[in-house]
């Protein structure tokens, strides 16, 4: 075999191993989970610097963009812009609308976008205050009067938002919540003069069509305060500069391409991070091409390029080279044309061209498809169980390559419910830590409701658990609010209900111990039927019992016999488990647990730092949660000495099943044992 024919088998085999590893994106994922909590962050806060307007949030970049999930990572963190709906930007010229979104205020800022010398770079200046009318909703304008009143970045000071993932959530040391760029913008409603060309232009291969190009428009774009880097250092430039964003619009288009786009999209971003395509060797601190450079290289791609190109003899590998030497030629010409903007070019004097020119010129296929089986599928392979690992430790011929990325394709394929299952445990943990930690108002709750119902709607059951869990806190520690009756009246449910119509009474002792408890039977409904739905789809994957909230409550409640029943049944249940669920020792689940657990998960943390950095510290699991309950419970009866025997047997079992790192488990299970010995030691 030739080096020719073996480096085309290589690529052809690399073809087959992305096509079928980058999986497209489930409907239950950590990313999208965590793009939900942020935008429910946002929207529960205020701005500083205007305390009538609201946050409008949106996640963007590479979150929102790609609709695969390859096996390597392949987004780095979570961007989310953000505007004020007391804020509007309208092209030059343009007659302030009469009619908004419902999303903005009654009361608008609008600022005219003014160009720059530099193309998509622009100021933005004050010009109109609109006014709603409450007889029609339209709005009315007055014009300012005070010229040239530029916006300056001072004016997005405030917008330092605080937003954060569940700390202490990791998997094996490392983090499993994405960094987090929060972007503030002031948004546009048009299609903005400076790309006017980009809906009209010819195109040859009907990419994008109309329909998505109509899109695209109708979202208009948003202004953000970055100046050009060569502005950046000028007193009043760098202050009062601003750039088009396109982020919206980008968002629309890219989920519209075929799934081998996104994979090629993912290769080059993969390739320009990893293999250092684009470093100065001169270590000259020239700047070097970014993401957005391969996502508009790509762009072009997509509109210029017809379908057979991308799927005849399909090669992935053979489509990343053509691209890198389109690059190449356009680094040559030091001509970057930007997508959407006219007469925009994405390169300026601080790019070492020569340089990068050259480094891709080099680039073929044989250097790519080698690189891609000793990096790429590599590492994939190390995150495989060790058979298949070691396999790859010894591929000396193409033939062992194309069996380990076999069995690498077959272990991805069998992972997928497994990989939902633990989407599920980040869901729980992200709104277990945060809605009891976050500012909690009516309209964050709706944003929680709705953004979380976009990836399952059994996930608005769990958070209105959470949510009720707060307001109970609430209510018990201080007293009662407009505030809290607003929260619950967006959670559905018949108790909270009762609930509101209690908050609507005249506030006495008795009606807030009375609340707390409804509102806390509420909760442990909603959590009831949640794990019943969870159960039903997870079954397979882990072993969940679906009363361990219920029996907390009746505990709880001094209901001893019932508690006995429901844990006792939970342990027959649980005794033979191969993988269960927990329940999370978060704020929002103290006031369910008692004194000793409680002073155990403190106990953990302050002894083992490491349960502060994972999850095994934080979390209790359905078994060790019932033996506690059902041993607390014989001993509050006064069972027999034999029946606590028996107990001690279950326990003796289950520390054998819960690794030695997980704590909280295994200080529990201790602390059954010492009290069983108290009652039955003479």
């Amino acid at each position: 075999m030739t080096m020719a024919d073996e480096c085309c088998d290589v690529s052809k085999i690399a073809t087959t191993f992305l096509l079928n590893t980058c999986r497209l994106l489930p409907r239950l994922s950590q990313r999208k989970i965590q793009g939900a909590s942020l935008c429910a962050q946002t929207a529960g806060q205020h701005s500083a610097y205007d305390e009538e307007g609201d946050y409008i949030p949106l996640v963007t970049g590479s979150v929102a963009e790609f609709y695969i999930e390859p096996m390597l990572p392949h987004v780095g963190d979570i961007d989310v812009m953000f505007h004020r709906n007391t804020e509007l930007a309208i092209p030059r010229r343009h007659r302030p609308p009469t009619q908004l979104p419902a999303e903005f205020h009654n009361y608008v800022t609008v600022f005219e976008i003014i160009d720059s010398h530099l193309p998509g770079y622009v100021y933005l200046e004050l010009r109109y205050l609109l006014t709603q009318c409450v007889d029609d909703d339209e709005y009315n304008a007055i014009e300012c009067d005070e010229a040239h009143n530029y916006t300056n970045k001072i004016f997005f000071e405030d917008n330092a938002l605080v937003i954060h993932g569940p700390a202490g959530f990791a998997d094996n040391g490392d983090s499993l919540y994405l960094s987090v760029d929060a972007v503030p913008c002031v948004r546009c409603l048009s299609w903005p003069p400076q790309a006017a060309d980009w809906p009209t232009r010819h195109r040859n291969y009907g990419w994008p069509d109309s329909a998505t190009v109509d899109r695209v428009v109708g979202n208009g774009c948003d202004v953000v305060p970055v100046a050009h880097r060569q502005c950046r250092q000028h007193e009043w430039m760098g202050m009062c500069q601003h750039r088009l964003s396109f982020s919206r619009a980008e968002i629309v288009l890219i989920n519209s391409w075929r799934p081998l786009q996104q994979i090629v999209y993912h290769m080059l971003r993969y390739f320009k991070k990893t293999e250092r395509l684009t470093d100065c060797a001169d270590n000259s601190g020239a700047d070097t091409l970014s993401n957005y450079h391969i996502k508009t290289l790509m762009l072009w791609a997509c509109e210029l390029k017809q379908r057979s190109w991308w799927t005849e003899d399909l090669n992935l590998v053979r489509i990343c080279v053509e691209l890198l030497h389109t690059l190449s030629v356009w680094l040559s010409d030091t001509r970057y044309p930007h997508y959407f903007t006219n007469n925009c070019n994405l390169l300026d004097n601080s790019f070492n061209v020569k340089n990068m020119t050259s480094k891709f010129v080099s680039i073929d296929e044989q250097y790519l498809s080698t690189r891609l089986m000793t990096n790429y599928i590599g590492q994939c392979a190390q995150m495989c169980p060790v058979y298949i690992s070691r396999l790859f430790n010894d591929v000396s011929t193409t033939t062992v390559l194309e069996n380990v990325v076999s069995e690498i394709i077959r272990w991805r394929l069998s992972t997928s419910h497994y990989d939902m299952r633990q989407a599920v445990r980040f869901a729980e943990l992200v709104v277990a830590v945060q809605v009891p930690d976050f500012p909690l108002t009516a309209r964050s709750c709706v944003y929680w409701m709705n953004e979380l119902a976009k990836i399952d709607q059994r996930f608005c059951m769990y958070f209105s658990a959470v949510a009720l869990l707060r307001v109970a806190h609430e209510v018990s520690r201080t007293s009662f609010s407009n505030d809290l009756l607003d929260i619950l009246a967006i959670i559905p449910g018949s108790n909270v209900n009762q609930c509101c119509s209690i908050l609507s009474q005249h506030k006495t002792e008795l009606n807030t111990k009375e609340l707390v408890e409804l509102l806390q039977k509420s909760a442990v409904e909603h959590l009831t039927t949640y794990r019943q739905l969870m159960s039903q789809e997870f079954g397979s994957v882990a072993t969940i019992v679906t009363t361990d909230f219920e029996a907390m409550y009746a505990y709880k409640r001094g209901d001893y016999q019932r508690c006995l029943q429901l844990s006792t049944q939970n342990v027959q249940t649980l005794r033979n488990a191969y993988r269960m669920t927990g329940v999370l020792t978060y704020p929002g689940f103290i006031q369910m647990l008692d004194d000793d657990i409680v002073s155990l998960t403190a106990l953990t943390l302050i002894v083992n730092p490491r349960c502060r950095d994972n999850t095994g510290g934080i979390c209790v699991s359905q078994l060790t949660l019932s033996l506690y309950l059902m041993t607390q419970c014989q001993l509050k009866l006064c069972y027999s000495m034999m029946s606590l025997a028996h107990t001690l047997d279950y326990v003796e079992e289950a520390q054998g099943i819960h690794p030695r790192e997980h704590t909280l488990d295994q200080l529990t299970l201790k602390l059954i044992e010492r009290k069983v010995y108290a009652m039955i030691s003479p």
